[in-house]
């Protein structure tokens, strides 16, 4: 097995020291059941494996540093081999703290999907405090009848601490690929002064949280028709197996409320524990 998940160690070191981690899963099934072929964990990522009664392999990595700041480098490699179900979750909300100029953390996360396989990407909220500097990559390989639910909700500033992000670095890119052609890219190019800048009607209308969410699967037409969608919140079927929803929030919990019955609704798999409110 090839990882591509590993410590960048070819850009300039930051002037400081900075955390950096990679962790790589391998699913395979086994009877009825989703279990571990192959984990190999490397500095601030670890995985933890709750029990489960499903058929699911049940993942939730954490960030021992704590959260993330300018420099650090964190790569995630999920591998699910032909049928297994993989079901990954964060053990908290991401965090990214104020990063030194020309400093910025980067996460790559690679998630390789076999023939009748799945795999839930379900991570907590990522809460940018103001400077926060970050870059974070997602790539899926799909192979023909392969299936993801992907899920990012991210946070700019906590409503109720009164915390305001005047200044943000946020550059987050998806590669989903099937059988090696691309069905779906997105980037999003935040800059600036954030708080200008979700204040713009094309962009946020003001809104303090935002989540996207991605299904590649059969199921995806006959999904879109039967959802309730919040009033801040779009559904794209772009294609009869590939469904896109942006959705907004005036903070956190109001994000997490709106989410947790749109994952429970496209997931074929309870939701994780952690997602609970």
């Amino acid at each position: 097995m090839t990882y591509s998940a590993q410590i960048d160690t070819d850009r300039a070191v930051p002037l400081q020291p900075r955390a950096q981690g990679a962790l790589c899963l391998v699913a395979k099934r086994r009877g009825a059941q989703s279990v571990i072929a192959d984990l190999r964990q490397q500095g601030a990522l670890k995985a933890l494996f709750p029990r489960s009664y499903g058929r699911t392999l049940d993942a939730v990595f954490l960030n021992t540093a704590g959260g993330l700041t300018g420099g650090d480098r964190m790569a995630l490699d999920v591998v699910a081999g032909p049928g297994a179900h993989v079901v990954l979750s964060s053990q908290a909300a991401e965090r990214g703290y104020a990063a030194l100029d020309g400093h910025v953390a980067r996460v790559d996360v690679t998630l390789q999907v076999a023939q009748g396989a799945r795999i839930d990407w379900l991570p907590q909220e990522t809460i940018l405090f103001d400077a926060a500097a970050l870059d974070r990559r997602m790539s899926v390989d799909l192979a023909g009848s392969a299936q993801c639910l992907i899920v990012e909700p991210v946070i700019f500033g906590r409503v109720a601490m009164g915390e305001v992000v005047h200044s943000l670095h946020l550059r987050d890119q998806w590669r989903i690929r099937r059988d090696g052609v691309l069905v779906f890219a997105d980037a999003i190019r935040l800059i600036g002064d954030a708080d200008a800048l979700l204040a713009r009607a094309a962009i946020a209308g003001g809104a303090g949280a935002m989540a996207t969410l991605l299904l590649a699967a059969p199921q995806a037409a006959a999904l879109a028709g039967m959802l309730e969608l919040p009033d801040a919140a779009g559904a794209s079927l772009l294609a009869d197996d590939l469904l896109l929803i942006r959705l907004l929030a005036t903070d956190g919990f109001t994000l997490r409320r709106d989410l947790i019955p749109l994952i429970e609704a496209l997931s074929s798999a309870p939701i994780p524990r952690v997602w609970r409110l």
